[in-house]
């Protein structure tokens, strides 16, 4: 197998293949640091903090404090979306916790741009933000922000169940009862069933109910990550 001769490009490029390593995978970073004298140096620039997502750290290791600060002192996007949703969701700080979750989407973080539009929606009525997520990548990052179950239980607020019940007694029974898809499997005309009963062929409405119902149903605001107000 031929390598790539990495450190023959100049350092400028050599940089920018840091930086994207550092967005794409921990273990290949730190792979790429035990490789040589200088790209240990270029990993350990502080701008390469500004790329790393947090929430793709490997189970089983503990992330420091300290490492988690200059991420976010380096307008880390991951790190501003864990604080943004810790502070709205576990925090009930809404303004600050939407700037932030905001801030993040409008850098481009996918979980960020989803949670945003799904945190508008719910709480504002505002479903404009939706038009920001190609439908064929919802699936894949609504996927990964209701699998992120971040460690130690902090429940939803009242509000959040509230709007929940209204939810679920308003806008679900009209997906079970419009006609826009073949019907695959229906167990139970509510929530915990919603996104095994229609095939992909389903109306816009639909799609969006059906998406909001899994946020709803899977989505904990809880955090690995104990107290983000120390960043």
């Amino acid at each position: 197998m031929e390598y790539f001769p990495l450190l023959e490009l100049p350092e400028d490029l050599q940089a920018m293949v840091v930086e994207r390593v550092a967005r794409n995978s921990f273990q290949d970073l730190y792979r790429l640091r035990a490789s040589s004298r200088s790209m240990k140096a270029l990993a350990e620039m502080r701008r390469v903090y500004h790329y790393f997502d947090v929430l793709s750290f490997p189970w089983g290791l503990i992330m420091s404090s300290q490492l988690l600060k200059t991420c976010y002192a380096e307008n880390n996007p991951s790190t501003i979306y864990v604080k943004g949703v810790q502070f709205f969701y576990s925090y009930d700080e809404q303004d600050y916790g939407l700037s932030l979750i905001k801030r993040a989407a409008d850098a481009g973080y996918e979980r960020a741009v989803y949670t945003h539009a799904m945190t508008q929606a719910i709480f504002y009525g505002d479903a404009q933000y939706f038009r920001r997520i190609p439908r064929a990548t919802v699936d894949r990052v609504g996927k990964l922000v209701r699998d992120a179950k971040w460690g130690w239980g902090l429940w939803h607020t009242d509000e959040f169940r509230q709007i929940k019940a209204m939810f679920t007694s308003t806008y679900v029974p009209s997906f079970y009862l419009c006609q826009c898809a073949n019907v695959v499997d229906r167990q139970c005309l509510c929530l915990w069933h919603i996104d095994v009963t229609k095939d992909d062929n389903m109306c816009e409405r639909c799609f969006w109910i059906k998406e909001i119902s899994l946020f709803y149903r899977d989505f904990e605001p809880i955090s690995l990550f104990k107290d983000t107000s120390k960043w």
